[in-house]
C-alpha cells in the first residue's frame, strides 16, 4: 500500500503511533474524571450515574468503558455490597384512610410529606432514624435521630423543616403508633394538616419514604460506625446537605432535589 500510494512507511508509522498516543492520554483523563466522580458520590455512584457526570463534562463513555475502568481501578459501589432486609412491625387498626394512595409523582411543593423510619447501631445499642420526604422534589424536608422509636423521634423531625409546616397539606407514613398518636394528631391539627396512613400489611403504600430510608442506610449508614448519638446526628447532617445539593437522582432527570426544585420554580415564574 505504501508503494502503491508513494508514501514512506515512516510516516504511516508516525501517524500511527500518534493517534495511539491521543487515545492513551484520552483514556487516562476519562480514567481520572471517573475515580474523582466515583469518590465525590462518596463511593455510591454506579455506571449509570458516572455515565451523567461525564456527560455534563463533554465526555460521551459507554457504560461497558465504565465498568472496566471502575473494575481495573478496584471501584466496588456500595450497593453491589450492601444488602437491605425488610422487618415487619406492629401496626394498629385505625380507620385512617390511604389518601396518597400511592400516587407520588407529579405532586406540588409540600403538598404531601411522606416519613418512615429505620434504625442504626450507635456504640452497642440500636438507635433510630426519621426522616421526612417532600414528594414533589423527593429532598429530605425533615429528620430526627434518637435512642427510642416513639412519637418525641416524629415531632422533633416534624419540627426540624425548615419551611413553614402550614403549607404541608398531606403527611403520610405507615400505621406505626409512633406516627398514630395524640401528640403527633395534635400537631397536625395545629398546622392543619390531614393525615394519611398506608393500608396494613402494604410497604408498597409508603414506597417513597422506604426507598429513601433504604438509600440512606445503604449509602450513609452502612459505611460509617458511630460511638455517640451527636456524632451520629453530625454526619447525618453532613450527608442530608449532600442528598438534597448534590446526590443525583435517577427519578429527578439525574439532578438534585434541590435543583429540580429551583428549577420548577423558574420554569412557573416564567
Amino acid at each position: 500500500m505504501c508503494k502503491l500510494l508513494k508514501v514512506s512507511r515512516s510516516l504511516v508509522y508516525y501517524h500511527l503511533n500518534n493517534r495511539e498516543a491521543s487515545s492513551s492520554n484520552k483514556d487516562s483523563e476519562i480514567e481520572k474524571h471517573i475515580i474523582k466522580i466515583f469518590h465525590r458520590s462518596k463511593n455510591n455512584y454506579g455506571t449509570r450515574k458516572i455515565k451523567v457526570e461525564l456527560q455534563k463534562l463533554g465526555h460521551q463513555v459507554s457504560r461497558r468503558r465504565i465498568a472496566r475502568i471502575m473494575k481495573e481501578n478496584a471501584l466496588v459501589s456500595n450497593y453491589t455490597v450492601a444488602q437491605y432486609k425488610v422487618h415487619s412491625r406492629g401496626c394498629n387498626e385505625s380507620k385512617t384512610s390511604n389518601i396518597v394512595d400511592r400516587q407520588f409523582d407529579d405532586r406540588n411543593k409540600l403538598e404531601v410529606a411522606v416519613s418512615d423510619l429505620t434504625y442504626v447501631r450507635v456504640g452497642s445499642k440500636w438507635n433510630y432514624v426519621c426522616t421526612l420526604v417532600d414528594l414533589s422534589n423527593r429532598e429530605i424536608i425533615g429528620y430526627s435521630v434518637g435512642p427510642n422509636k416513639d412519637a418525641s423521634l416524629i415531632e422533633k423531625a416534624l419540627l426540624s423543616c425548615p419551611y413553614s409546616l402550614k403549607d404541608i397539606k398531606v403527611f403520610h407514613s405507615d400505621r406505626g403508633k409512633e406516627y398514630d398518636n395524640i401528640k403527633i394528631d395534635n400537631i397536625l391539627e395545629t398546622f392543619e394538616i390531614e393525615r394519611s396512613l398506608s393500608r396494613k400489611g402494604n410497604p408498597y403504600d409508603n414506597a417513597v419514604s422506604e426507598a429513601t430510608n433504604k438509600i440512606l442506610k445503604v449509602e450513609f449508614i452502612y459505611q460509617n460506625k458511630f460511638e455517640r448519638l451527636d456524632e451520629l446526628e453530625l454526619q447525618l447532617a453532613e450527608y442530608i446537605y449532600w442528598y438534597n445539593h448534590i446526590r443525583i437522582h435517577g427519578s429527578l432527570g439525574y439532578i438534585s432535589p434541590i435543583e429540580y426544585r429551583n428549577r420548577a420554580s423558574f420554569d412557573l415564574a416564567a
